[in-house]
C-alpha cells in the first residue's frame, strides 16, 4: 500500500517494487487515516509506505487500536523528517513490526540512504532515530562547505553524492542542470552531516536555512524540540524579518485537540533544550499547515505573510 501520487518518485518506485515481485498494490488515492487504515486491514496489506504527516493522522485516530494489524510487516516512510515523538509513538503502537525509513529524491532515481528495522529497534544507538541511516553500496555521499570543500564527520554542510544512479541533468534547463551537476556529483540541496559510522543527519533544505545575527539556524533541530511538548500537533519553524538580526526565528504551531499553551510558555519549554539563539522569539498558532500533494509543509506559503515587500536571503 501507498498513499503517494505516482507522479512523486516515492509513489512510482512503491508501484514499480511491487510489480517486481508480483505482490498486489493498493494506491491511495484520497488520505483519510482511517479509511486508509481500515484498507490495510481489510486488503491484509503487508508492507506499506507513507509520509510522516500521515503517520501522525493514523496515531491521532481513535480507533487506532481497536484493528487487527497481524498481516502487516512492514511499514515505511520518507520525503520529509519524523518527529522525534511520532516514530517513538509508532514503534510502541506497532511493536511487532519492521520499520524503516529511505532518503533520497528524483535526481537520484530514488532512494540512496536506509535506516533499516535494526536501527529503529537499537536501544545502544536511540539518537540514530533522528538519523536517515547509512548510504546504500554504489553510492558515495560527502558533506561540503560553500566553496565545495570536503567537511570532517559531524561537521554541518551540504550533502553531494555521487552514483551511477543519479540523473544525467533536467529536461531542457541546462542552467538548472549546471547549477545541480559538479563534475560527477550531484547536489542535493540538503544540509546535514555524517557520524564517523556513516549515519546520515539530516539538518534541512538549504533553502530553510534561518541565518539570525550571522549564525545559522536549521528549522528542523527546533521544530523536533517544539513538536516535543505534550499540546504541540505539529510545527513549522521559519525565519521572519528582523530589522536587527536580519531574521529572527518563529515558531507557527498547530495544538493538538482540547490542549493549551501560551506563547511564553512555548519558549520556556525551548530554553535548555536549545542554544540560546536557535529558541524562537515569537510564536503564531494556527489551525493547520500547508502541505502539498506528498504531505510536506509548503514553508514558502507560510513565509509569505510575513515577508510581503521584503527580500528573503538566499
Amino acid at each position: 500500500m501507498v498513499a503517494m501520487p505516482l507522479f512523486h518518485v516515492g509513489g512510482s518506485s512503491w508501484v514499480l517494487a511491487g510489480m517486481s515481485v508480483g505482490a498486489q498494490t493498493v494506491i491511495v488515492r484520497e488520505t483519510v487515516p482511517g479509511d486508509v487504515l481500515d484498507e490495510m486491514v481489510e486488503r491484509a496489506v503487508t508492507h506499506a509506505f507513507f509520509v510522516p504527516a500521515v503517520y501522525g493522522f493514523f496515531l491521532a485516530d481513535r480507533r487506532l487500536h481497536k484493528r487487527d494489524y497481524s498481516a502487516v510487516r512492514c511499514l515505511g516512510y520518507g520525503g520529509s523528517p519524523m518527529p522525534l515523538p511520532t516514530i517513538r509513538a509508532c514503534l510502541d503502537a506497532w511493536p511487532d513490526v519492521d520499520f524503516y525509513q529511505v532518503y533520497g529524491m528524483t535526481e537520484m532515481s530514488g532512494v540512496f540512504s536506509v535506516l533499516t528495522p535494526a536501527d529503529h529497534r537499537d536501544a545502544t544507538h536511540p539518537e540514530r532515530l533522528v538519523s536517515a541511516g547509512r548510504v546504500l553500496p554504489g553510492n558515495i555521499v560527502k558533506v561540503v562547505d560553500p566553496e565545495g570543500n570536503t567537511l570532517p564527520p559531524n561537521t554541518v554542510g551540504e550533502l553531494w553524492t555521487k552514483s551511477q544512479q543519479h540523473m544525467l541533468g533536467y529536461w531542457r534547463n541546462p542552467q538548472a542542470t549546471a547549477e545541480t551537476l559538479v563534475g560527477d556529483w550531484l547536489r542535493t540541496g540538503d544540509a546535514g552531516h555524517m557520524d564517523p559510522d556513516g549515519y546520515l543527519f539530516i539538518s534541512d533544505r538549504v533553502k530553510d536555512m534561518i541565518i539570525t545575527g550571522g549564525e545559522n539556524v536549521y528549522p528542523v533541530e527546533v521544530e523536533r524540540v517544539v513538536v516535543e511538548h505534550e499540546a504541540v500537533a505539529d510545527v513549522a519553524v521559519i525565519g521572519v524579518p528582523d530589522d536587527k538580526w536580519g531574521e529572527s526565528v518563529k515558531a507557527v504551531v498547530v495544538l493538538n485537540a482540547d490542549s493549551a499553551v501560551t506563547e511564553d510558555e512555548l519558549i520556556d519549554y525551548c530554553r535548555g533544550r536549545l542554544a540560546g539563539y536557535k529558541i524562537p522569539n515569537t510564536v503564531d498558532f494556527v489551525s493547520a499547515l500547508p502541505r502539498n500533494s506528498t504531505g510536506k509543509i509548503l514553508k514558502r506559503e507560510i513565509r509569505k505573510e510575513y515577508w510581503a515587500g521584503r527580500t528573503l536571503h538566499t
